[in-house]
């Protein structure tokens, strides 16, 4: 006998309420077929012309501030770089899309979007030359701590995010985040929170086909990434990620869709990774060249430049003036790497808690005794203190 078939079950059944009851329409939440485009298309014709020429600069400046950031790894000034050389659109959109009031959580790849949302270069750089954590202030820019953890930053804009929602500030989060990101847990926590609350966040995948050398078939067997979207009752878009309008325009939705209130967004972009995953990596072990040569010829720099070339936006003295600027731009980023920094070993400990824990404080006391102690044995030879 079932429980259901005792005597009176039937009326301690609770009838679930409406607020119980999933959304069982997953049509309006599935994103399309294809990636959305805009270039080459008829969707162009409604592009603002100064939004793409300002894409435009932001793209030329956005590669050459990879190369050079490249190159300064390869002379020692760089402990590690990750470059985003391909993935520009995706990089710049995301920091044009938001209002100064609003967050950006970068993964570790995304030094170019902190960057183009303002970020002085050097600073965006700091992490990754091995000097101090972060290497600037979240609150005064907007930007989270630059992610190495892979997708912990997700759930941290859910909460920031929430937490703006419930005090009344008119504040969107956009969290930036890999096709490898995916896979962790921190992604299904935080798309979870954020679509329960209706969290005013946007998760921006970047689709770069591989998670260092593991190819996005073998990390999931769903249609896109965009389509993990419906499970969590949230939308899911797909666009192409090369082209700087489209991820633009995607973008733009989400962010105003998330500030009226209607809730978060999963956005995939699907683009692809020119360099190798860092310096340290390998990339012709896992992918072949042939596969980079066809994606160059989809560069999201080149598409733009053609577009706005054959509409009339652009010439080559315009073209030129892009990549002066940008040159100058990598001339003052490479003479401020080149000069060591002025560190000091105190600081290990000043930006750790708001307030210093004892453990803290007994660790600071130590560090200052060893550091008076060799100040005294380089003063005074090694006779001192006896």
């Amino acid at each position: 006998m079932t429980v259901q078939e005792l005597p009176g079950a039937a009326a301690y059944r609770p009838t679930p309420p409406p607020a119980w009851k999933p959304i069982t329409d997953p049509a309006p939440l599935l994103p399309d077929p294809e990636p959305y485009r805009v270039l080459g298309t008829d969707a162009v014709a409604d592009a603002d012309p100064e939004l793409l020429l300002r894409l435009h600069a932001e793209l030329v400046r956005g590669r050459r501030y990879n190369a050079q950031a490249t190159a300064l790894t390869k002379q020692g000034r760089l402990a590690v770089y990750p470059s985003s050389t391909g993935q520009e659109a995706c990089e710049i959109a995301a920091a044009l899309v938001l209002e100064e009031r609003d967050w950006l959580f970068p993964s570790y790849r995304d030094t170019l979007a902190a960057v183009a949302r303002g970020l002085d270069p050097v600073e965006a750089l700091t992490l990754l030359r091995g000097d101090r954590h972060t290497g600037y202030d979240p609150r005064e820019h907007r930007i989270a701590p630059l992610c190495t953890p892979l997708a912990t930053q997700l759930p941290h804009a859910v909460g920031l995010a929430h937490a703006a929602r419930l005090k009344g500030d008119d504040v969107v989060a956009l969290a930036m985040v890999g096709d490898g990101g995916t896979s962790e847990g921190d992604f299904h926590e935080a798309l979870n929170f954020a679509a329960v609350w209706k969290a005013p966040v946007v998760f921006f995948v970047q689709n770069n086909g591989f998670a260092i050398s593991v190819p996005l078939a073998k990390q999931t067997a769903a249609p896109s990434l965009a389509h993990k979207a419906v499970g969590y009752g949230m939308p899911g878009r797909l666009v192409d990620g090369n082209d700087a309008a489209a991820v633009h325009q995607v973008l733009s939705e989400a962010v105003a869709r998330a500030r009226r209130g209607e809730g978060p967004t999963l956005v995939e972009a699907v683009t692809y990774r020119m360099e190798a995953h860092t310096n340290a990596d390998d990339a012709t072990r896992y992918r072949v060249d042939s596969e980079v040569e066809a994606w160059k010829a989809h560069d999201p720099v080149r598409l733009l430049e053609r577009e706005l070339t054959e509409r009339g936006l652009l010439d080559d003295a315009g073209i030129e003036q892009a990549k002066e600027a940008a040159e100058r731009m990598a001339a003052a980023l490479r003479e401020r790497m080149n000069a060591d920094p002025e560190l000091t070993p105190m600081d290990l400990f000043t930006r750790v808690y708001a307030e210093q824990t004892s453990q803290l404080r007994e660790q600071a006391a130590a560090l200052r005794a060893e550091l008076d102690a060799e100040q005294d044995h380089d003063e005074y030879g090694p006779e001192a203190g006896r």
